[in-house]
């Protein structure tokens, strides 16, 4: 990852040292109940701009990425195209084509204002929010002399601007909303005003589809009305059925979005995450890897790196994280590996990274689980530092190194209390303080903390928080059975199955509790379906090889 990393003591004390800063109480305190840091990668998440040499390369039209149109005051047929493919790509949260095509549109038609409205979405997702304000400064000054349509477009742009730069203030969210609602009723056929609209109902002012909720629907709905079989109708209503728990309206939705959209990779992925969701785990794969195909393709043509766009990385972790559910761990290592490794602008995917140490603890791989976990703890980003400090504790637990995993315990608290953004490990710290109770004969703490978790976990908003929660749930139960504790390694195996009724790993866990329990009727039952759910797992797979021995 490109960092200098730094030395910490290794050397084993007595558990008495943990009175330290276990109070469950002052970390939960940093974030409501339930809280879980957003997913979408706006600019608040991005931790370095993209050059801006790759954002004004010149671009092609292109087909396969969903049709978008919005009529605009331009006399140009050539920069009116190009600045569809600009709104088409912005639909799809595509940024650096968003940008190389409104740029290319305003080469040919540099009066263009709306081109410049959506170039400034594209450049402040981009972190380059200077240029963004020069952008939309070009189109306020040319305001005055466009037809009421257009102005209406400019104005909510800076009203939305103003109220990204204060998320905090309501007012100016309330304005944005305001100005919307005029223009919606001035232009009730308008597609583009009715999308802004549904995405503005979202608390965060700098949400462009992917947070949308169900109030956000009634908009899509309009939308999808007016022209049907809309992509980017169809795309943000998968999103607010996903974060509604609406399992089956997203499934349908985002069918409907992967097929109209069928050369951007995003829409390939999203539809992967509602197969995987709704049991078809195969399905899912098998969409994660087309992304994966349009992804290698798209940077092998454009000769973009490909840590420039968000969602290779993102695709590549959920592929990886997917054969893990199925037991395909050797081709799972590869390619989280390779997620690790690849550099990352977005502070929630540098966060994700966690899941490669995550996963090696799970496979006994103790050292390499380190070692990963130092490479985060010498991240320029508090919050990464913090991930990889609680990585870290993880196993020196494991390793019986229990001092320097409250050291590490205390570090990542004291990193997340007093940096911006920190909420968005508040769980992954909330578990790791129920292991620490657990395993330093505070066991009544831990399993109040764990527990606390499991509702947070499962309540979280969001397919990727979906997919997320049931990795720990996993290891909050191998914690438990570690240290002999049955009847919550029991309720953790059930909450994982109640979670995810299909996975492999709940039914294994759920397995080697009843067969402690003496219960060998149910312990038979849950591990053949986890040999059944495991079926196309790799032939040497541990707990494959278990089971059997078990039931022989």
């Amino acid at each position: 990852m490109g960092v200098v990393f730094s030395a910490f003591s290794l050397s084993g004390r007595p558990a008495s040292v943990f009175a330290l800063c276990l109070l469950p109480c002052a970390f939960i305190c940093l974030v409501p109940c339930g809280a879980e840091a957003a997913q979408a990668p706006h600019a608040s998440h991005r931790l370095a701009p993209i050059p801006l040499d790759v954002v004004t390369r010149p671009v092609t039209v292109r087909e396969g990425i969903g049709r978008a149109h919005d009529d605009t005051s331009t006399t140009s047929k050539e920069a009116q195209g190009l600045y569809d493919q600009g709104l088409a790509y912005l639909h799809s949260f595509v940024w650096i084509e968003a940008a190389r095509s409104f740029n290319a549109a305003l080469k040919i038609d540099p009066a263009f204002a709306l081109a410049h409205v959506g170039l400034s979405v594209a450049y402040v997702e981009l972190n380059r929010a200077a240029d963004a304000r020069k952008v939309i400064d070009a189109a306020r000054t040319r305001a005055p002399a466009l037809p009421d349509h257009d102005r209406r477009h400019v104005d909510a742009r800076v009203l939305q601007m103003a109220a990204e730069d204060a998320p905090a203030d309501a007012a100016k969210l309330a304005a944005y909303r305001k100005a919307l609602d005029a223009a919606v009723a001035a232009f009730p056929k308008d597609v583009e005003f009715l999308l802004l609209r549904g995405m503005a109902e979202s608390p965060d002012p700098a949400e462009r589809g992917q947070g949308s909720n169900a109030a956000s629907a009634k908009y899509y709905e309009r939308a999808l009305a007016l022209a049907p079989g809309h992509f980017a109708a169809r795309h943000f209503l998968a999103h607010a059925a996903e974060n509604g728990g609406q399992q089956s309206p997203a499934l349908e939705h985002s069918a409907a979005y992967a097929k109209q959209v069928f050369n951007v990779p995003h829409a390939r992925h999203m539809h992967g995450h509602n197969l995987r969701r709704g049991g078809r785990i195969f399905e899912a794969i098998a969409e994660f890897e087309a992304a994966d195909r349009l992804h290698r393709e798209y940077v092998k043509r454009e000769q973009i790196p490909a840590e420039y766009d968000w969602h290779f990385e993102h695709n590549l972790g959920l592929l990886a994280t997917s054969l893990q559910y199925t037991g395909q761990m050797k081709r799972a290592a590869t390619l989280m590996k390779a997620a690790f490794d690849l550099p990352t602008g977005l502070l929630v995917q540098a966060f994700n990274k966690r899941e490669w140490p995550m996963f090696l603890r799970s496979r006994g791989r103790l050292q390499e689980a380190e070692a990963a976990a130092r490479m985060l703890a010498a991240n320029p980003h508090p919050v990464i530092q913090a991930t990889g400090h609680i990585e870290l504790a993880h196993v020196m637990l494991a390793t019986n190194r229990w001092a320097d995993a409250g050291t590490s315990f205390n570090t990542a608290l004291k990193l997340l209390r007093t940096t911006p953004g920190g909420a968005i490990a508040t769980n992954a710290l909330l578990a790791l303080q129920g292991e620490l109770s657990l395993k330093t004969a505070e066991r009544a703490k831990g399993r109040a903390t764990l527990d606390e978790v499991t509702k947070r976990l499962r309540a979280a908003p969001g397919p990727d928080a979906w997919s997320q929660a049931l990795f720990t749930l996993e290891s909050m139960a191998r914690a438990a059975r570690q240290v002999g504790d049955w009847e919550l390694a029991g309720r953790l195996a059930r909450q994982m199955l109640e979670h995810d009724p299909v996975y492999a790993g709940g039914h294994y866990a759920l397995g080697l509790v009843a067969e402690r329990d003496g219960d060998t009727a149910t312990a038979t039952t849950e591990f053949g379906l986890a040999i059944k759910a495991w079926a196309k797992a790799d032939p040497d797979l541990p707990e494959l090889a278990e089971i059997r021995k078990k039931l022989r």
